[in-house]
């Protein structure tokens, strides 16, 4: 049985990656709010924890790119943290926050770092999201110590070595039992050094295992296109607006 965070079974789950934010304004609650003006059912975040054990919405390890402040999350308190501006102008989210503002919104956690893990459950747990949540990361140990901290199941997305399996046993027509059995969905790139690796065959083969193809991040209608004629079950995009209107144009729109 699929998990309920995917959605009805043949939808295309549409992800907007950090939020929806032209003006660069990654991963705040006006990106996360922008989106769902929208139209959007699923949002993509990343996530850390701060040296208090608070889980924040942000993709690097420091604040220094996306915000006003500096210095490192982990090594950092969320009274610090807090005072850091997006840009200048947001605040930078507690995943909590991310999760309990919006009740119906389904929210696609990466925990960056071992930091996050405690806080991450937490935020999942004090928002009791777990239908809702589904929890990944290029560490398979770190999603599976997050994973472990839950009072119910969260849905999963493959780690980057098993991603990696994926493609290569792919070309096969067959997914490793060990990836396979850990996640449920593999959560991939389909392009590697410029070039189509994603194939309709490792689609087809990641269905035959039970398991769903989510593909990031995609950013141009024509490859959108190319991606939904190969059957992946969700895109992953900085350009909301534009794979809204993919989705309409196929009347995959929901």
């Amino acid at each position: 049985m699929t998990h309920p965070y995917f959605g009805e079974a043949g939808s295309v789950a549409a992800l907007a990656h950090r939020g929806f934010s032209p003006s660069g304004l990654e991963n705040s609650l006006a990106a996360f709010q922008a989106a769902v003006d929208l139209g959007y059912r699923w949002v993509e975040t990343d996530a850390h924890g701060t040296a208090d054990g608070v889980a924040v919405a942000l993709h690097d390890a420091t604040l220094d790119r996306t915000t006003d402040g500096s210095g490192r999350v982990s090594e950092l308190a969320w009274s610090v943290v807090g005072r850091a501006r997006i840009g200048g102008v947001e605040p930078v989210p507690l995943l909590e926050d991310v999760l309990g503002t919006w009740p119906e919104l389904r929210v696609n956690v990466d925990v960056k770092e071992r930091s996050g893990i405690g806080p991450v459950a937490d935020a999942i747990e004090r928002t009791a999201s777990h239908d809702r949540v589904c929890v990944g990361s290029f560490s398979a140990a770190r999603r599976d110590a997050t994973v472990a901290r839950l009072s119910r199941p969260v849905a999963t997305s493959a780690a980057t070595a098993e991603g990696a399996a994926f493609f290569v046993s792919g070309r096969t027509g067959r997914v490793p039992a060990w990836a396979a059995r850990r996640v449920d969905a593999f959560q991939v790139p389909w392009l590697f050094r410029g070039r189509q690796v994603l194939t309709e065959r490792h689609v087809r083969t990641a269905h035959r295992a039970g398991r769903l193809v989510h593909v990031w991040t995609v950013n141009d209608a024509d490859a959108m296109r190319t991606l939904l004629d190969l059957g992946v079950d969700g895109i992953i995009s900085d350009r909301a607006d534009l794979l809204r209107d993919v989705l309409v144009e196929r009347g995959l729109w929901r």
